[in-house]
């Protein structure tokens, strides 16, 4: 009996069923050579670890390698080689592994004539060219002593140390320090040391605290992406290796990234059998032996050179990190740095506090002077620090790093973070039908042959002649890229091969069928493989009687069109035009019922003298005669009715796109939901469209009606591209799903590109930015969820933030204006940002996506980021805290009733309130800005653990700042009446920011 492995990996590059998956190269690698190729089956799919040596044996399951197009890598690549081992063992005594290596370089075909071809060089590499190597664990052993192991060198990402020295570069932290240094070693000369570093040292420890908390933050985040890496490793990435063609059938390989050249070449055993690592199939079939792996190979790239993680910013990081803030308020600190030459000053007009000039002519000392422009250097960075938001480009990337944690517990991964932004603002979802929207688990239900219509499949065969049911059989086993394979002891034969194939091949089982005795009494001399574009699939065979027969299966009404004959029981008979519009007639009842339609054709040669090479340089593809016509069902997913109308409800349009016929593919929209039974198709006259129309149309007629397409029949991924294009002309942000290698350009053209997890080719993976794992509907509604929560998520954090930037920044500049003070210093309004932007950003970036997200329109291209609500908010919250706080700062002492405590006192009493009152207000802020709708504000507030503990963590270390650590901000211990009117102050601020919206529901409009 023929090698199962043998049968179950022939891969054929191209489309494995109407759907349109196209197959890759592979190569199973037994440390220095072993046969390889494979089909793109699910139920055949091995996977790489990320460290893993990978083998593969006879006996046990193969590991598949892929020869596959990386994406060009965002930074320069290191290439690291490996050893060469001095001595072998003496198995491996003809062979060396530099002349390996050089086979698939220049000149690489003279090496291989040197060792009289594959022929000659697979028996030194102990290679059967059938079954594989011998694969036992001494066997591998030593090819990995050898040859190499298929790893390569992983890039890691920056230390902790790094981070720290990052974090630590900030203009502003190096000017505090300094500023912070020069003023404590002037107290300390003024003063004596006992009492003169208190304040500074709390400044310069502010500064190494936020240091510390921003580098462990950033240190985190990379962790989180170095894991997301790694499991995109795990998921994407096929180990690349060298190879020489065995054997193979119109085999075209795609050399633009192995070799530099943008060209495809068509290889054989004999002129160009050689075939690099890193180049991909674009059609055709090949089995190839593999004679470099991992760093042996001419592409000696390592395994993070595919799109990982780098640190580049995404659109809303870099919207936040712009400059105009900084330089506004370095304006402001020049300002304030020139008032100590101001005539004012040396004029005695400015006063301290306690009413005394801060300038005395002949009294004012040097060092007095001095520590005065120190004192103003202080004040404006304080400025800066309380007006720059800083924290913006941080709550971003803790918005994205959670977002892509938790979204690959759903079934979701992401490779490129800006999609995760982009995909909150999708407008139109481009799905294939294929596995995505249906569950790709196919099954002949009805057939129509030999003028007999069935369902009952079990009982056909009594219904058919033994020619016919001969015929069959011998077209589904001879024109195949599957296989079947009866394990011993089992009486169910294992069916291998895309669903397509193994729907029709069960068929064939059936019906009878040996397949491998089909396939022993004929030879297989040329092939014509499935392509999207010509829909069907075809064998020349040579039968033992020396007859030349020709199988074709493909699209039902391609087939049908080629024939001019059909199989009527025992007889051919001329297709007549009534029998076509009897075959059509059923082809359209097929397709009604949302069956994918194929047709079996075949046609018979005489024996003759003339050699079958040069007889068929093409397949024959006219004058067929029909056998069979089948009707392929292809259950939708359960669910995914309800996960269309989400993204209905959401605004998003939905369009399917198939290789199938148009009423096929309108009867699946129609039980999927895309289409309702009137009215899409009433209202929009272009709702259903064969690919090949809308492809034939004008430019202008294909933008007028772009947008009304629901469903596009018969489609390729040529034609998927020019939909995308036109989409996008139109202002559409386009989300679309790719499977085969040929829809990489429709994924590159997308601005949000979603491959499948299990159906998906590794090409694909790697040109998109979300790889759904489970290859479910529903995990793509999922991400689109996300990605909506991580805009909102954003919004809720900017306007904290500003709320607290403006609020300190007004009262700062107003009270220094007034009195050169300002009532919170330095230390204090870095304590402040340290709490909005890390504590903040965490508590606001762990909000979970709510339902309503998915009941509004997407985001439109140009829409600002700020709404008017939020404005709304914004002028409120502002509004109230500035005037609480410097009602405070004004009348503090009679509204305090500090009157009869000293001067000093009632004013560290005063800014500790003030101080005090700013952080409860943010806390309360925080409550109001998670719930942007000014609806239920404590709304699953129990289910969100980070935010309650970040809340939680944050009074507490509030409570410990006022009253352990007040020597170092300048701050004293309040007393509980003092405590509560913080706390109330906090507390009202939200009321303020929610009252108006309630008692006047149209500002929320």
């Amino acid at each position: 009996m023929q090698s199962p492995r043998r049968r179950s990996v022939d891969l054929e590059a191209g489309f494995a069923g109407d759907d349109g998956v196209r197959q890759e190269m592979a190569v199973y690698h037994g440390g220095g050579g072993s046969v390889v190729a494979e089909s793109r089956n699910p139920a055949r799919r091995f996977r790489v670890s990320e460290r893993e040596e990978v083998y593969g044996s006879h006996d046990e399951d193969t590991t598949r390698v892929a020869a596959r197009l990386l994406s060009q890598s965002e930074e320069p690549v290191q290439v690291v080689g490996i050893g060469i081992p001095v001595s072998c063992p003496d198995e491996f005594l003809g062979i060396k592994l530099e002349e390996l290596a050089s086979i698939s370089r220049d000149g690489g075909l003279s090496v291989l004539k040197r060792f009289d071809g594959v022929s000659g060089l697979s028996p030194l590499l102990h290679t059967d060219l059938e079954k594989g190597i011998c694969g036992d664990d001494d066997d591998i052993l030593k090819r990995r002593e050898v040859f190499g192991a298929n790893t390569y060198p992983l890039k890691k990402e920056g230390n902790f140390w790094m981070c720290l020295v990052k974090a630590s570069r900030g203009f502003t932290l190096i000017v505090l320090v300094c500023a912070a240094m020069a003023s404590l070693l002037l107290q300390i000369k003024t003063k004596t040391i006992n009492h003169g570093w208190y304040e500074e040292v709390g400044i310069i420890v502010a500064v190494i605290l936020v240091v510390f908390v921003t580098a462990i933050s950033n240190y985190n985040q990379s962790l989180q992406f170095e894991n997301l890496n790694d499991e995109k490793r795990k998921i994407c990435v096929e180990v690349p290796a060298d190879g020489v063609l065995v054997s193979g059938y119109s085999l075209q390989i795609g050399e633009y990234e192995s070799m530099g050249i943008n060209r495809t070449v068509l290889k054989d055993t004999n002129i160009d059998p050689i075939l690099i690592s890193g180049s991909k199939v674009e059609d055709g079939i090949g089995t190839m032996l593999v004679t470099s792996v991992g760093m042996n190979t001419q592409w000696r790239m390592p395994m993070d050179c595919v799109p990982l993680y780098t640190g580049k910013e995404t659109p809303l990081q870099v919207r936040f990190i712009g400059e105009w803030p900084f330089y506004v308020c370095l304006l402001q600190f020049f300002i304030h740095l020139l008032k100590p030459f101001n005539p004012r000053y040396f004029m005695g007009r400015t006063k301290n506090t306690d009413g005394s000039p801060m300038f005395d002519a002949g009294k004012t000392t040097l060092d007095e002077a001095i520590d005065m422009v120190i004192k103003f250097i202080i004040l404006g960075v304080t400025i800066v620090v309380a007006a720059v938001p800083e924290g913006l480009p941080l709550a971003v990337t803790l918005n994205i790093a959670y977002m892509t944690r938790k979204l690959r517990g759903e079934k979701a991964l992401v490779q490129k973070l800006s999609a995760c932004e982009a995909m909150g603002s999708a407008t139109t979802l481009v799905c294939h039908k294929t596995g995505i929207l249906t569950l790709n688990q196919m099954e002949v239900v009805d057939v129509c042959a030999g003028g007999v219509q069935t369902q009952n499949l079990d009982t056909m065969a009594q219904l058919l002649p033994p020619l016919l049911i001969s015929l069959i059989i011998e077209g589904i086993a001879l024109n195949t890229n599957g296989s079947v394979y009866h394990p011993e002891g089992q009486s169910e034969p294992e069916v291998f091969g895309s669903a397509t194939e193994r729907a029709i091949l069960n068929f064939g089982v059936k019906f009878g069928m040996n397949f491998d005795e089909v396939k022993s009494t004929s030879t297989i001399f040329r092939v014509s493989p499935f392509n999207s574009s010509r829909k069907r699939r075809g064998v020349a065979v040579q039968l033992h009687d020396s007859q030349v027969r020709v199988h074709w299966k493909g699209a039902a009404k391609t087939i049908l069109a080629s024939c001019q004959w059909y199989m009527d029981m025992d007889n051919i008979a001329a297709m007549d035009q009534e029998k076509i519009i009897h075959f059509e007639k059923t082809i359209e009842d097929m397709c009604n019922k949302g069956l994918r339609c194929a047709a079996l054709a075949y046609r018979t040669f005489p024996e003759g003298d003339i050699h079958r090479n040069e007889a068929f340089p093409n397949i024959p593809e006219s004058n067929l005669v029909l056998l069979a016509i089948i009707g392929i069902e292809d259950s939708c997913r359960p669910g995914i009715r309800d996960a269309i109308q989400q993204c209905r409800n959401a605004g998003i349009k939905m369009c399917m796109v198939t290789g199938d016929d148009l009423l096929t593919a309108k009867a699946i929209a129609k039980e999927c939901g895309i289409l309702t039974a009137t009215s899409d198709t009433d209202t929009h006259a272009n709702a259903t469209i064969l690919a090949s129309d809308f492809a034939s149309m004008s430019e202008v007629e294909r933008e007028e009606i772009v947008e009304n397409i629901l469903v596009m029949g018969r489609s390729s991924p040529d034609e998927n591209l020019l939909l995308l294009e036109e989409l996008s002309k139109k202002g559409h942000v386009v989300a679309a799903t790719g499977k085969g290698i040929r829809d990489a350009p429709s994924l590159r053209q997308a601005d949000i590109s979603l491959a499948m997890g299990i159906g998906g080719t590794a090409i694909t993976k790697e040109c998109s930015d979300i790889i759904i794992l489970d290859d479910e509907f529903p995990s793509i509604v999922t991400v689109i969820k996300w990605g909506r929560s991580l805009y909102t998520n954003v919004q809720r954090f900017v306007q904290f933030r500003l709320t607290v930037s403006a609020s300190a920044l007004i009262i700062c500049v107003v009270v220094a204006v007034h009195s050169h003070e300002v009532p919170l210093n330095v230390a204090q309004l870095l304590w402040i940002n340290l709490l909005i932007d890390t504590f903040g950003a965490w508590a606001l970036a762990s909000e979970p996506p709510i339902d309503n997200l998915m009941r509004k329109p997407p985001v439109r291209k140009g829409e600002p980021f700020i709404t008017k609500l939020m404005w709304a908010k914004f002028v409120v919250q502002v509004g109230y805290q500035v005037t609480a706080l410097l009602l405070i700062n004004f009348h503090g002492g009679s509204i305090l009733k500090l009157e009869n405590k000293s001067l000093d006192h009632a004013n560290k009493v005063k800014n500790t309130l003030i101080f005090n009152s700013f952080v409860f207000c943010q806390v309360f802020n925080e409550f109001e800005c998670r719930t942007p709708d000014q609806r239920h504000i404590f709304r699953g507030i129990l289910k969100n653990h980070l935010f309650l503990g970040t809340v939680t963590v944050t009074v507490i270390l509030q409570v410990i700042v006022i009253e352990c650590l007040g020597i170092f901000i300048s701050t004293v211990r309040l007393d509980w009446k003092q405590w509560l009117i913080s706390i109330a102050i906090g507390f009202l601020s939200q009321v303020a920011g929610r009252f108006p919206f309630q008692a006047f529901p149209y500002l929320r409009n």
